[in-house]
Protein backbone atom coordinates (compact mmCIF):
# COMPACT_ATOMS: atom_id res chain seq x y z
CA UNK A 1 0.00 0.00 0.00
CA UNK A 2 1.13 3.56 -0.61
CA UNK A 3 1.52 6.12 2.24
CA UNK A 4 -1.87 7.75 1.50
CA UNK A 5 -3.72 4.45 1.91
CA UNK A 6 -1.82 3.64 5.10
CA UNK A 7 -2.45 7.13 6.53
CA UNK A 8 -6.17 6.80 5.78
CA UNK A 9 -6.36 3.41 7.52
CA UNK A 10 -4.34 4.82 10.45
CA UNK A 11 -6.81 7.68 10.95
CA UNK A 12 -9.96 5.55 10.69
CA UNK A 13 -8.70 2.74 12.94
CA UNK A 14 -7.23 5.25 15.41
CA UNK A 15 -10.56 7.08 15.82
CA UNK A 16 -12.51 3.80 16.12
CA UNK A 17 -10.21 2.57 18.90
CA UNK A 18 -10.44 5.98 20.59
CA UNK A 19 -14.24 5.67 20.61
CA UNK A 20 -13.99 2.10 21.89
CA UNK A 21 -11.76 3.21 24.79
CA UNK A 22 -14.25 5.98 25.63
CA UNK A 23 -16.89 3.30 26.23
CA UNK A 24 -14.67 1.98 29.04
CA UNK A 25 -14.05 5.53 30.36
CA UNK A 26 -10.47 5.44 29.09
CA UNK A 27 -9.04 8.56 27.33
CA UNK A 28 -9.02 8.43 23.51
CA UNK A 29 -5.25 8.78 23.32
CA UNK A 30 -4.79 5.30 24.85
CA UNK A 31 -7.01 3.95 22.05
CA UNK A 32 -4.88 5.66 19.40
CA UNK A 33 -1.71 4.06 20.84
CA UNK A 34 -3.38 0.61 20.96
CA UNK A 35 -4.57 1.06 17.34
CA UNK A 36 -0.97 1.85 16.39
CA UNK A 37 0.26 -1.29 18.17
CA UNK A 38 -2.29 -3.34 16.18
CA UNK A 39 -1.36 -1.76 12.83
CA UNK A 40 2.42 -1.56 13.38
CA UNK A 41 5.35 -3.90 13.90
CA UNK A 42 3.73 -5.42 17.00
CA UNK A 43 0.59 -6.43 15.09
CA UNK A 44 -0.44 -6.63 11.45
CA UNK A 45 2.65 -4.72 10.19
CA UNK A 46 0.50 -2.59 7.88
CA UNK A 47 2.34 0.51 9.11
CA UNK A 48 6.00 -0.44 8.52
CA UNK A 49 9.14 1.30 9.74
CA UNK A 50 9.78 2.82 6.29
CA UNK A 51 6.22 4.21 6.17
CA UNK A 52 6.66 5.78 9.61
CA UNK A 53 9.82 7.51 8.34
CA UNK A 54 7.96 8.73 5.22
CA UNK A 55 5.21 10.17 7.44
CA UNK A 56 7.54 11.51 10.16
CA UNK A 57 6.73 15.11 9.17
CA UNK A 58 3.22 14.53 10.60
CA UNK A 59 4.72 13.90 14.04
CA UNK A 60 6.78 17.12 13.83
CA UNK A 61 3.71 19.07 12.70
CA UNK A 62 1.51 17.56 15.45
CA UNK A 63 4.04 18.44 18.16
CA UNK A 64 4.14 21.98 16.76
CA UNK A 65 0.33 22.31 17.03
CA UNK A 66 0.35 20.84 20.56
CA UNK A 67 3.09 23.20 21.77
CA UNK A 68 1.33 26.17 20.11
CA UNK A 69 -1.83 25.30 22.06
CA UNK A 70 0.17 24.97 25.30
CA UNK A 71 1.42 28.51 24.69
CA UNK A 72 -2.20 29.70 24.45
CA UNK A 73 -2.70 28.81 28.13
CA UNK A 74 0.37 30.71 29.33
CA UNK A 75 -0.90 34.25 29.51
CA UNK A 76 0.97 36.84 31.60
CA UNK A 77 -1.77 36.77 34.24
CA UNK A 78 -1.38 32.98 34.60
CA UNK A 79 2.43 33.16 34.64
CA UNK A 80 2.35 35.86 37.33
CA UNK A 81 0.12 33.69 39.46
CA UNK A 82 1.75 30.31 38.82
CA UNK A 83 5.13 31.22 37.29
CA UNK A 84 7.28 30.36 40.30
CA UNK A 85 5.46 27.07 40.91
CA UNK A 86 5.71 26.06 37.24
CA UNK A 87 9.50 26.43 37.05
CA UNK A 88 10.24 24.94 40.48
CA UNK A 89 7.96 21.91 39.95
CA UNK A 90 9.35 21.33 36.42
CA UNK A 91 12.94 21.44 37.71
CA UNK A 92 12.19 19.13 40.66
CA UNK A 93 10.24 16.49 38.66
CA UNK A 94 12.91 16.39 35.91
CA UNK A 95 15.78 16.17 38.41
CA UNK A 96 13.81 13.67 40.52
CA UNK A 97 13.59 11.25 37.59
CA UNK A 98 17.22 11.93 36.58
CA UNK A 99 18.61 11.27 40.07
CA UNK A 100 16.53 8.16 40.86
CA UNK A 101 16.88 6.51 37.43
CA UNK A 102 20.57 7.46 37.20
CA UNK A 103 21.20 6.16 40.72
CA UNK A 104 19.47 2.80 40.30
CA UNK A 105 21.07 2.33 36.85
CA UNK A 106 24.55 2.86 38.32
CA UNK A 107 23.84 0.39 41.14
CA UNK A 108 22.72 -2.25 38.61
CA UNK A 109 25.33 -1.68 35.87
CA UNK A 110 28.26 0.03 37.64
CA UNK A 111 28.57 2.06 34.40
CA UNK A 112 28.50 5.84 34.89
CA UNK A 113 27.85 6.55 31.16
CA UNK A 114 24.72 4.35 30.99
CA UNK A 115 23.52 5.84 34.30
CA UNK A 116 23.96 9.42 33.06
CA UNK A 117 22.23 8.89 29.70
CA UNK A 118 19.30 6.81 30.97
CA UNK A 119 18.82 9.30 33.81
CA UNK A 120 18.85 12.23 31.36
CA UNK A 121 16.38 10.58 28.98
CA UNK A 122 14.05 9.71 31.89
CA UNK A 123 13.74 13.41 32.78
CA UNK A 124 11.76 14.09 29.57
CA UNK A 125 7.99 14.42 29.72
CA UNK A 126 6.06 14.33 26.45
CA UNK A 127 3.36 17.03 26.53
CA UNK A 128 1.19 15.53 23.79
CA UNK A 129 -0.73 12.85 25.73
CA UNK A 130 -1.22 15.09 28.78
CA UNK A 131 -2.54 18.01 26.70
CA UNK A 132 -4.81 15.65 24.77
CA UNK A 133 -6.44 14.34 27.96
CA UNK A 134 -6.87 17.86 29.40
CA UNK A 135 -8.59 18.96 26.19
CA UNK A 136 -10.75 15.84 25.95
CA UNK A 137 -12.12 16.40 29.46
CA UNK A 138 -12.23 20.20 29.07
CA UNK A 139 -10.19 20.56 32.27
CA UNK A 140 -9.97 23.96 33.98
CA UNK A 141 -8.37 25.01 37.26
CA UNK A 142 -5.02 25.50 39.07
CA UNK A 143 -3.85 21.91 38.51
CA UNK A 144 -4.58 22.12 34.77
CA UNK A 145 -2.87 25.51 34.36
CA UNK A 146 0.20 24.42 36.33
CA UNK A 147 0.39 21.10 34.49
CA UNK A 148 0.33 22.84 31.10
CA UNK A 149 3.08 25.19 32.24
CA UNK A 150 5.23 22.36 33.62
CA UNK A 151 5.04 20.21 30.46
CA UNK A 152 5.86 23.35 28.45
CA UNK A 153 9.13 24.20 30.25
CA UNK A 154 10.10 20.56 30.89
CA UNK A 155 11.54 20.37 27.36
CA UNK A 156 14.06 23.13 28.10
CA UNK A 157 15.10 21.57 31.42
CA UNK A 158 15.46 18.11 29.85
CA UNK A 159 17.57 19.64 27.06
CA UNK A 160 19.97 21.13 29.64
CA UNK A 161 20.19 17.88 31.64
CA UNK A 162 20.83 15.81 28.51
CA UNK A 163 23.49 18.23 27.17
CA UNK A 164 25.45 18.06 30.43
CA UNK A 165 24.98 14.28 30.91
CA UNK A 166 25.95 13.36 27.31
CA UNK A 167 29.04 15.58 27.42
CA UNK A 168 30.25 13.83 30.59
CA UNK A 169 29.31 10.38 29.20
CA UNK A 170 31.39 11.04 26.07
CA UNK A 171 34.44 11.69 28.27
CA UNK A 172 34.12 8.12 29.63
CA UNK A 173 33.16 6.38 26.35
CA UNK A 174 34.91 8.36 23.60
CA UNK A 175 37.48 10.16 25.77
CA UNK A 176 36.29 13.53 24.43
CA UNK A 177 36.92 16.73 26.34
CA UNK A 178 33.92 18.20 28.17
CA UNK A 179 34.12 21.90 27.33
CA UNK A 180 32.08 24.72 28.86
CA UNK A 181 30.65 25.41 25.38
CA UNK A 182 29.32 21.86 24.93
CA UNK A 183 28.01 21.54 28.47
CA UNK A 184 26.41 24.96 29.08
CA UNK A 185 26.79 27.55 26.31
CA UNK A 186 25.41 25.45 23.42
CA UNK A 187 22.21 24.23 25.18
CA UNK A 188 21.50 27.72 26.58
CA UNK A 189 21.92 29.22 23.10
CA UNK A 190 19.62 26.55 21.63
CA UNK A 191 16.93 27.39 24.19
CA UNK A 192 17.36 31.16 23.75
CA UNK A 193 17.27 31.05 19.93
CA UNK A 194 14.26 28.70 19.99
CA UNK A 195 12.31 31.15 22.16
CA UNK A 196 13.47 34.11 20.05
CA UNK A 197 12.47 32.46 16.74
CA UNK A 198 9.01 31.69 18.13
CA UNK A 199 8.61 35.21 19.48
CA UNK A 200 9.55 36.85 16.18
CA UNK A 201 7.14 34.71 14.19
CA UNK A 202 4.57 35.32 16.93
CA UNK A 203 4.73 39.05 16.19
CA UNK A 204 4.33 38.33 12.47
CA UNK A 205 1.40 35.97 13.10
CA UNK A 206 -0.30 38.54 15.33
CA UNK A 207 -0.28 40.96 12.37
CA UNK A 208 -1.55 38.26 9.98
CA UNK A 209 -4.39 37.42 12.39
CA UNK A 210 -5.31 41.11 12.52
CA UNK A 211 -5.60 41.45 8.74
CA UNK A 212 -7.45 38.14 8.17
CA UNK A 213 -11.17 38.88 7.89
CA UNK A 214 -12.39 35.34 7.13
CA UNK A 215 -11.69 31.93 8.68
CA UNK A 216 -10.52 30.70 5.26
CA UNK A 217 -7.68 33.24 5.49
CA UNK A 218 -6.98 32.80 9.21
CA UNK A 219 -6.41 29.03 9.14
CA UNK A 220 -3.71 29.06 6.39
CA UNK A 221 -1.94 31.93 8.20
CA UNK A 222 -1.82 30.05 11.54
CA UNK A 223 -1.00 26.61 10.11
CA UNK A 224 1.50 28.08 7.65
CA UNK A 225 3.33 29.88 10.45
CA UNK A 226 3.49 26.72 12.59
CA UNK A 227 4.83 24.67 9.64
CA UNK A 228 7.37 27.40 8.80
CA UNK A 229 8.55 27.52 12.41
CA UNK A 230 8.90 23.72 12.67
CA UNK A 231 10.95 23.87 9.46
CA UNK A 232 13.18 26.64 10.86
CA UNK A 233 13.70 24.60 14.04
CA UNK A 234 14.71 21.55 11.99
CA UNK A 235 17.01 23.56 9.70
CA UNK A 236 18.89 25.33 12.51
CA UNK A 237 18.76 22.50 15.10
CA UNK A 238 16.48 24.36 17.49
CA UNK A 239 13.80 22.86 19.75
CA UNK A 240 10.52 22.70 17.77
CA UNK A 241 8.55 22.43 21.02
CA UNK A 242 10.09 25.58 22.51
CA UNK A 243 9.78 27.46 19.20
CA UNK A 244 6.07 26.78 18.74
CA UNK A 245 5.29 27.20 22.44
CA UNK A 246 6.91 30.65 22.30
CA UNK A 247 4.81 31.40 19.19
CA UNK A 248 1.63 30.51 21.11
CA UNK A 249 2.61 32.58 24.16
CA UNK A 250 3.23 35.70 22.06
CA UNK A 251 -0.07 35.33 20.16
CA UNK A 252 -2.00 34.66 23.39
CA UNK A 253 -0.59 37.77 25.06
CA UNK A 254 -0.46 40.41 22.33
CA UNK A 255 -3.19 39.51 19.82
CA UNK A 256 -6.68 40.83 20.53
CA UNK A 257 -8.05 38.05 18.28
CA UNK A 258 -5.98 35.20 19.74
CA UNK A 259 -9.07 33.22 20.73
CA UNK A 260 -10.10 33.03 17.05
CA UNK A 261 -6.68 31.71 16.08
CA UNK A 262 -6.56 28.99 18.75
CA UNK A 263 -10.14 27.93 18.11
CA UNK A 264 -9.39 27.58 14.39
CA UNK A 265 -6.36 25.42 15.18
CA UNK A 266 -8.43 23.26 17.56
CA UNK A 267 -10.96 22.57 14.81
CA UNK A 268 -8.22 21.69 12.32
CA UNK A 269 -5.96 19.54 14.52
CA UNK A 270 -7.89 16.30 15.42
CA UNK A 271 -6.81 14.23 12.39
CA UNK A 272 -3.19 15.39 12.77
CA UNK A 273 -3.14 14.52 16.50
CA UNK A 274 -4.83 11.15 15.88
CA UNK A 275 -2.26 10.29 13.20
CA UNK A 276 0.59 11.34 15.52
CA UNK A 277 -0.43 9.02 18.37
CA UNK A 278 -1.39 6.11 16.13
CA UNK A 279 1.93 6.33 14.26
CA UNK A 280 3.73 6.59 17.62
CA UNK A 281 2.00 3.37 18.69
CA UNK A 282 2.94 1.71 15.40
CA UNK A 283 6.63 2.46 16.11
CA UNK A 284 6.54 0.51 19.38
CA UNK A 285 7.54 -3.15 19.43
CA UNK A 286 5.96 -5.37 22.10
CA UNK A 287 8.55 -8.09 21.41
CA UNK A 288 11.12 -5.82 23.10
CA UNK A 289 9.35 -6.12 26.48
CA UNK A 290 10.92 -9.47 27.47
CA UNK A 291 14.40 -8.11 26.61
CA UNK A 292 14.46 -5.06 28.90
CA UNK A 293 15.30 -7.13 31.97
CA UNK A 294 15.76 -5.81 35.49
CA UNK A 295 17.28 -2.55 34.19
CA UNK A 296 14.20 -1.79 32.06
CA UNK A 297 11.79 -2.54 34.90
CA UNK A 298 13.90 -0.39 37.27
CA UNK A 299 13.91 2.45 34.68
CA UNK A 300 10.11 2.33 34.41
CA UNK A 301 9.41 2.21 38.17
CA UNK A 302 12.04 4.73 39.29
CA UNK A 303 11.12 7.19 36.54
CA UNK A 304 7.48 7.15 37.73
CA UNK A 305 8.54 7.49 41.40
CA UNK A 306 11.02 10.27 40.53
CA UNK A 307 8.41 12.25 38.57
CA UNK A 308 5.70 11.97 41.25
CA UNK A 309 7.96 12.61 44.28
CA UNK A 310 9.92 15.34 42.49
CA UNK A 311 6.72 17.17 41.46
CA UNK A 312 5.35 16.85 45.01
CA UNK A 313 8.57 18.26 46.48
CA UNK A 314 8.48 21.11 43.93
CA UNK A 315 4.91 21.85 44.97
CA UNK A 316 5.96 22.09 48.63
CA UNK A 317 8.98 24.33 47.87
CA UNK A 318 6.91 26.67 45.65
CA UNK A 319 3.96 26.69 48.08
CA UNK A 320 1.61 25.54 45.29
CA UNK A 321 -2.08 24.90 46.03
CA UNK A 322 -2.63 21.55 47.80
CA UNK A 323 -4.49 20.12 44.78
CA UNK A 324 -1.40 20.82 42.64
CA UNK A 325 1.00 19.23 45.16
CA UNK A 326 -1.11 16.08 45.47
CA UNK A 327 -1.87 15.33 41.83
CA UNK A 328 0.50 17.07 39.40
CA UNK A 329 3.06 14.25 39.31
CA UNK A 330 0.44 11.89 37.87
CA UNK A 331 0.13 14.07 34.76
CA UNK A 332 3.84 13.77 33.92
CA UNK A 333 4.28 10.07 33.15
CA UNK A 334 3.99 10.03 29.33
CA UNK A 335 7.26 9.93 27.40
CA UNK A 336 6.41 9.19 23.75
CA UNK A 337 7.72 11.80 21.31
CA UNK A 338 10.39 13.72 23.21
CA UNK A 339 12.03 10.71 24.89
CA UNK A 340 11.89 8.58 21.73
CA UNK A 341 13.45 11.49 19.84
CA UNK A 342 16.20 11.67 22.47
CA UNK A 343 16.77 7.91 22.20
CA UNK A 344 17.35 8.32 18.45
CA UNK A 345 19.83 11.16 19.20
CA UNK A 346 21.62 8.87 21.70
CA UNK A 347 21.84 6.14 19.05
CA UNK A 348 23.52 8.59 16.66
CA UNK A 349 25.82 10.26 19.20
CA UNK A 350 27.02 6.97 20.69
CA UNK A 351 27.07 4.90 17.48
CA UNK A 352 29.25 1.83 17.82
CA UNK A 353 28.65 1.48 21.57
CA UNK A 354 26.04 -0.68 23.30
CA UNK A 355 24.59 2.46 24.89
CA UNK A 356 22.51 3.55 21.87
CA UNK A 357 20.77 0.21 21.30
CA UNK A 358 20.24 -0.28 25.06
CA UNK A 359 18.54 3.12 25.45
CA UNK A 360 16.31 2.64 22.38
CA UNK A 361 15.26 -0.86 23.54
CA UNK A 362 14.36 0.35 27.04
CA UNK A 363 12.60 3.49 25.78
CA UNK A 364 10.50 1.81 23.09
CA UNK A 365 9.55 -1.05 25.43
CA UNK A 366 8.65 1.06 28.50
CA UNK A 367 6.83 3.65 26.37
CA UNK A 368 4.22 0.99 25.56
CA UNK A 369 3.37 0.91 29.26
CA UNK A 370 3.65 4.65 30.03
CA UNK A 371 1.45 5.58 27.07
CA UNK A 372 -1.36 3.40 28.41
CA UNK A 373 -1.05 4.33 32.11
CA UNK A 374 -0.03 7.97 31.51
CA UNK A 375 -3.38 9.19 30.08
CA UNK A 376 -5.29 7.16 32.70
CA UNK A 377 -3.22 8.72 35.50
CA UNK A 378 -3.78 12.24 34.08
CA UNK A 379 -7.52 11.64 33.78
CA UNK A 380 -7.68 10.30 37.35
CA UNK A 381 -5.74 13.34 38.64
CA UNK A 382 -8.01 15.97 37.06
CA UNK A 383 -11.14 14.09 38.19
CA UNK A 384 -9.89 13.89 41.80
CA UNK A 385 -8.92 17.56 41.61
CA UNK A 386 -12.51 18.28 40.42
CA UNK A 387 -11.21 20.06 37.29
CA UNK A 388 -12.66 17.70 34.64
CA UNK A 389 -15.85 18.84 32.95
CA UNK A 390 -17.23 15.54 31.70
Amino acid sequence: MNPFMILGITLIVGILFGKLMNKFNVPSVAGYIIAGLLLGTSGLNIVTGSTIEQLSFISDFALGIIAFNIGSELKVSVLKKLGKAIFIIAACEALGAFILVGGITFLLTKDISIALILGAVSSATAPAATVMVLKEYNARGPLTSTLLGVVAVDDAICLMIYAIASSIAKVFIKHETATMYKVLVHPVMEIAFSILAGALLGILLTYLIKISKKETELLPFVIGTIILLVGIADKFHLSPLLCTMSLGIIVANISSNSRRAFLTTDNFSPPIITAFFTLAGARLDISLLPHIGILGVAYLLFRIIGKILGAYLGGIISDAPSVVKKYIGFGLLSQVGVAVGLAIVVNKEFAGSELGSLVITILLATTIITEIIGPLATKNAIIKAKEANI
